[in-house]
This record gives structure tokens, sequence and C-alpha cells, in this order.
């Protein structure tokens, strides 16, 4: 599959300030097979270090802060081979390693002829913990679900992302394109861009491994929430989460924390919400007073919405059958609008 954020890590290898690299993104979202797939193509070798299926590995940062002793060690007990500038090192799974982040200033102050890249779930997480990572020495991208033009290219209709991408104003689409796009978008509203469910549609044309993938993803989430430092927040986060459907179906479009739970109120929930916005699984977007620049000196912080990290997943978690989208309007009007709305998000 093509991801278009390759392009982002190109020109990070090539860039003269390059310092390590920070890769977030949800969990299932292809941070591990990308950095592979980048290091396959562009590097003469890849080693590859994961943190949570060697636990041992941390202690080589514990011990000592000098980056050769710390390479040669990896290097021994993995038996890879890592050279400066020819060798992507991928540290992996270290969002519970602060010793690997931390490492990361040293690489950059006394070894900036290697090049490395760390990803991990929950990430966002980590780093929203003041003493987390070395503030400047080290560069951040972000990997979100496959967009639909990336779709369009799993699913073999390079044509009609072609066509997409030649259009410059506003009009009509000939029917030629616009059938086949509207029918593209539809399925794209049911897979949604995580890769394991649209590769299940698009190599495997099976709607039940799609789904099945679909819910697994979901569950993996759902066992994340119990990794909140508060055990008291898991309830909490699990509520929000589940309400979301709901929430973006009413009427009265802004977040209601009473959908959540009879009674709730904002204190009690804004932890465990601000948690879901850190692990990057909800976006709070603010209702704006006034279409003027900057728009954020306009946010009503009173009133928000919140929307998931894929449409897929939304769609999931509301128990929508994919049959629903072929029978018209009359069965999820209202809810068709909040798909509609999550997805421009996400783009």
């Amino acid at each position: 599959m093509k991801r278009f954020i390759l392009d982002d890590l190109i020109k990070w290898k090539n860039s003269k300030y390059r310092k390590p690299l920070i890769l977030k993104g949800v969990r299932q979202v292809g941070k591990t097979w990308i950095l592979k797939e980048f290091g396959k193509l562009y590097y003469d070798n890849v080693a590859y270090f994961n943190f949570d299926e060697n636990i041992e590995y941390r202690q080589f940062f514990e011990t000592t802060k000098d980056i050769n002793r710390i390479l040669q060690n990896l290097m021994l007990i993995s038996n890879q081979k890592i050279e400066p500038n020819n060798t992507l090192i991928i540290f992996d799974e270290v969002q519970d390693c602060p010793e690997v982040i931390n490492s990361l200033k040293y690489f950059y102050e006394n070894a900036p002829e290697y090049h490395i890249a760390c990803a991990g779930s929950l990430l966002g997480i980590t780093l929203a913990k003041p003493s987390s990572f070395p503030v400047g020495k080290v560069d951040f991208l972000n990997i979100y679900p496959m967009t639909f033009s990336e779709f369009l290219l799993a699913n073999g209709d390079e044509n009609l992302k072609l066509f997409l991408d030649s259009i410059e104003d506003i009009e009509k689409i000939p029917d030629a394109f616009y059938n086949p796009l509207y029918e593209k978008l539809k399925m794209y509203y049911i897979t949604g861009g995580m890769p394991e469910p649209v590769y299940m549609w698009t190599k495997e044309r099976d709607t039940d491994l799609m789904i099945k993938s679909l819910n697994n993803i979901i569950e993996a989430y759902e066992r994340d929430f119990a990794k909140h430092p508060n055990v008291k927040e898991f309830p909490k986060i699990s509520m929000i989460w589940k309400s979301i459907p709901s929430q973006l179906s009413r009427e009265n479009k802004k977040f209601i924390y009473k959908v959540v739970k009879e009674g709730a109120r904002a204190r009690e929930y804004e932890d465990a919400l601000q948690w879901l916005v850190n692990a990057n699984l909800v976006s709070k977007v603010y209702r704006s007073s006034a279409p003027r620049i900057p728009l954020s000196a306009y946010d009503d912080l009173s009133a928000f919405k919140i929307y998931l990290v894929d449409v897929g997943l939304l769609n999931r978690l509301s128990l929508l059958s994919p049959t629903a989208f072929g029978e018209g309007n009359r069965l999820f009007t209202e809810f068709k609008g909040a798909l509609t709305e999550n997805y421009i998000l996400q783009s």
C-alpha cells in the first residue's frame, strides 16, 4: 500500500538539520510497517529493536548515556549491523521507556550521523508528561489513517485519484467520475483508513474479515484505557468513548456530559476526555464564535464536539451495518452527516 507520509520521511532523511525522529500515531495505524518499508527502500540496512518484546534491551539505556556503548550492546545482543548514515535504527514500542526517549538527546548531540526513528502506541500520553523527552532535540511526525486518495490507490483506482488531483475549481463532476467516486467514498466510510481493514476489503473483498478487523482494533483501544495511571478514570474513559456515536447523532451537536452518564459534570470527566485527546484517539473541536483570523482566538471553550481518529472506527462503534449505505438516505440521514463531518476532519 502506498502511504504519502513516505515523502515526509525522505525529507527527514535528507535534511541537514535532521534530528532523531519520533513517529506518533494510534495503535495499528501502520507506524512499524512504514518505518521498516522506508528503511528497506532508502537505506542499506535496518536495525530494528522492539522494547516491548525484548524488555532486557531497556537496561542498556539505564546504565549509561554513552551512545557508542549503547549501540555496541545492541549490536552484540541482536546480531544486527549498525553503520552511520547507512543504517536506519528503529526503536519500537518506546512508550514505556523514558530512558530510551531521553537518550535521543545524546544521539542528537554526540552522534548525529546515526539515523534513528522511534515509534510506539500511546506516545501522546507519554509525551504529555513534562520530563518525558528532550525539548528541541527531536523531530516529530504524525501518521494518520489512510486518506481517501490512499484508499483509492490501494483499491487499484489510480485514475480516480488522478482525476481528484486535477480538480482546481469547484464545479460539477462528470457522472463518469462522480458515480464511481460516490460508491468508493461510501465504502471508505465503512472500512475507514486503518491499513488492515482496508487490506481486507481491497485485496480480499471480504466484508466479514474487514468488520472483524475493525472490531479487533476497537477492542485493542478499549484495553488501552486501563493504562491510565488513575484506575478510577478507566470507566469514565470507556463511557465517553462509547457515547461518541450518540453525541454526534444528536440534533444539538455539541458534546454534552449528561449523554455520557445521567448527572455527569464536566469537572468529573475532563481528565478522562483529555486522556483520549492525548492518546490521539479523539479530536476536540471548539465552536468558533466568529469566522475571523486567527480562528483559535475565537474559540468558545464552553462548546465543543469530539470526533474519532477514523471514520471506519466511528462506523463500527455505532454498530452500523454496511447494508445501510445501500438503502438510501432514509435509515440514517442524521448520522450520515456525522460520518461526513468525521471524514472531513480526518482529511
